[in-house]
């Protein structure tokens, strides 16, 4: 942990994540702003996929979007029970603040469909050619993994360098999430978040 207090204004989490800081609390704390070491994060280019998820892809179950449910996402990653965890770190007031990344085009959403129905999907900001990864939830089986395949894809087509996965979980190190030092990840960082950015409505 770095910092204590502040604001989430569109200048300070745009600032924050340029450095490789992101906040995470819970209400009743105050805002707190970390910068983990070791730092999670994947590769585009090290995804690993299983042959039973490539199977469900394949078959077609979901239909993929990016930014066509932002809201619904990020309240879905907020509301939905999670094991091992009491309440949410996605306050109301961080739901406004991401809205407002979204609107100016920070921020951004990939969903999975079943029909009508949101199904699952994740949230997260980018900054040049990083991606900082937020949230996902899923509301059927394997609805977030492919919303999340879909989106190392897309981030492959665009040269994306780094995907910040923040703090460690099995989860995201099966798709070949590492840890690496906080100060290779910020050399990394720096060059990549110098790139041209991909601000305004995915995909494009």
């Amino acid at each position: 942990m770095l910092a204590v207090g502040g604001d989430l204004s569109e200048k300070r989490l745009i600032k924050a994540y340029y450095l490789g800081i992101f906040p995470w609390y819970s209400d009743p704390d105050p805002i707190l702003w970390w910068s983990p070491d070791p730092r999670l994060v994947l590769f585009p280019d090290e995804l690993k996929v299983t042959r039973r998820l490539r199977r469900t892809i394949r078959r077609g179950n979901f239909r993929i979007t990016m930014d066509a449910a932002f809201d619904q996402v990020i309240k879905a990653c907020a509301e939905i029970p999670r094991r091992h965890e009491k309440g949410t770190w996605i306050t109301p007031d961080m739901v406004a603040a991401y809205e407002r990344l979204h609107v100016a085009g920070f921020a951004h959403s990939v969903e999975a469909w079943s029909g009508d129905r949101l199904a699952g999907g994740l949230y997260g900001v980018a900054i040049g050619r990083c991606f900082f990864g937020e949230s996902m939830f899923s509301r059927a089986s394997n609805a977030s993994k492919v919303a999340f395949v879909a989106l190392v894809d897309y981030l492959c087509t665009k040269k994306f360098g780094l995907i910040d996965c923040q703090v460690a979980t099995q989860h995201l190190k099966r798709f070949g999430a590492r840890e690496i030092p906080r100060s290779h990840f910020l050399k990394i960082l720096e060059k990549f978040r110098e790139k041209p950015s991909l601000r305004g409505r995915w995909p494009q």
